[in-house]
Parts: C-alpha cells; structure tokens; sequence
C-alpha cells in the first residue's frame, strides 16, 4: 500500500486506541523528555510491517527518528532488533501499541506462509492465500503473504472472475456458468482471468471443453485424483495449446501440502495464512 492508502488506516487506529489522549503517560511523563525504544524480537520467523511502521512512525510523530536495522522478508530470531526510534518519549509510548499489533499480525502470516512455501518450493508449485482476511487489513494481510514468499490470489472481488461451487450451481452448471462469464467480460470490456471450481473430474472435463477457463480450481481432491486432474489438464494444453492453471484447494495443511505439490499443480490456496497464524512475539522497550 502507499503513504496515502495507509493513512486512512492509521488515523483510524490511533482513534481507537488514543481517542483523547493516552491519560496514562499524559499523567506521569514529561512532555520535553526524549527517548529511544527498539523492536525486540522474541520469536523466530520471518519479519514483516517494517515499511508500515515506518508510515505509523511518521504519521504519528513527524519528528521522531527512525533507525532500521532490518527488513521486511529477513530471517529472525529471539534476541534481534529490528529497529529503533528516537525522539519524544510521550510519542513513543503512544505508537508502541498499534505499530507493534501490526507487526505481530503481519510477521505471524509471514512466518506462517514461510512455512508452508518452504516445504514445496522444489516443486515450482506456489502456495496461495485467499479472501479470508480481517476487514480493513486484506492489503496488509495479502502483503504478508508476498514478504513470507507466497503468491497472492485475487485481491478481491473485483479484480479476477472466480466461479465457485454456489455460482456453478445457481447458474446452471459448468458451461452456462463459464459462457456467462465469458460473455459479461466481452461486454464490459473486462481483461479479467476466470477461473472455475470443479468438483470432479466430468465438471473438470467439461470446464475444459468450453476453451474458456485460464485456470481450474480442483476442489477437494485427494492426493491421486489431483495427479489425474493435471494429467488431464496437460493432455488438453497439448491438444489445445492453450495454457491452464491448475490449483487445489479444500482442506489443504502444512502436513499435506507436498503430497498436493508433487501431483503437480501450479497452486495451493490455504485459507489458514491468513486466518489461523500465530501473531509473532515482539516488543518495544526502552533503551537505557
């Protein structure tokens, strides 16, 4: 996100955590008294939010130093320090709060996507996160997932066609589903990929006959059956020429996550990136 996309964010951060004032260091802090904090990490895992704390800091505090000692995307571990910042001590006691919950949030899903991306980068297959995201934060969350070196799906609705199961069936099966989508693009001038969930493999067989989709999302597959559904997909782009994305989604964890790289697919989404990680520890104490 840029400086000015972020800012909406923070003012509305900071008016939910100050609101009229921080009473607590208003009450025993002098406001001339300067001073330095630094991120202390306390967990191992991948570092995330940095360039958002940067924004948080100048938003906040104009006048306060920034000091970076590490990036987005490094390899941490407990005992490192990511940065310090320098400057009023009644500023710093008030960003420490919401910088680091951004952080923590964005260095969990990080660490988390590392995790699952390490186990197949061998196989040229990428993991991906999905629209299962807290509100407000989607950006953030979705960056999170590039710094810990996964790929992104769509960032929304409106930036990519997906037609999943309910759209397949309330419109009336694959192929007037697909068509539907291929015609609403031609009308409105819309360079959007389509992709379609199948269910097994006669959907799988008749997305591919329609010529239209740019990827195929097989859904619930075990294993075997994702090793035939590409196969199938490979003999069409054979026939065909046309390139066809494949990706599993359904169920997929960290312990089965190879199993599904090495039928291979192109993706994997895993909702659990951005829905079920681990916020990474961290603070910001005072240096003396």
């Amino acid at each position: 996100m840029t400086s000015e996309e972020l800012r909406p964010l923070i003012k509305l951060w900071f008016s939910e955590d100050i609101r009229e004032g921080d009473h607590t260091s208003l009450c025993c802090i002098p406001k001339d008294l300067q001073g330095c904090q630094q991120v202390l990490i306390k967990a191992e895992g991948i570092l995330a939010g940095v360039e958002v704390a940067k924004e948080v800091v100048r938003y906040f505090d104009p006048d306060l130093r920034f000091e970076q000692i590490l990036h987005d995307g490094d390899a941490i571990t407990k005992g490192d320090i990511a940065f310090r910042v320098y400057g009023s001590e009644l500023s710093l006691l008030q960003i420490e709060r919401t910088m680091l919950n951004i952080m923590q949030l964005m260095s969990g899903i990080a660490t988390t996507t590392y995790c699952y991306q390490s186990l197949i980068a061998d196989t040229g297959c990428y993991v991906l996160d999905t629209r299962k995201t807290t509100p407000g934060l989607r950006y953030l969350e979705k960056e999170a997932v590039r710094i810990g070196g996964g790929r992104n799906h769509r960032i929304g609705l409106f930036d990519m066609i997906l037609l999943k199961d309910n759209h397949v069936d309330f419109a009336g099966g694959i192929t007037a589903a697909l068509t539907g989508a291929q015609r609403y693009c031609r009308e409105k001038n819309l360079n959007l990929k389509i992709e379609i969930e199948t269910r097994n493999f006669d959907e799988l067989r008749e997305a591919l006959a329609t010529g239209i989709p740019d990827r195929v999302m097989l859904d619930n597959y075990t294993p075997e059956a994702t090793r035939e559904a590409v196969r199938i997909v490979r003999e069409y782009e054979q026939q065909t020429g046309k390139k066809v994305e494949t990706e599993s989604s359904g169920g997929i964890t960290i312990d089965t996550i190879r199993d599904y790289a090495l039928a291979g697919v192109d993706f994997i989404s895993v909702g659990a990136l951005t829905h079920s990680f681990k916020a990474l520890d961290m603070s910001f104490k005072a240096v003396k």
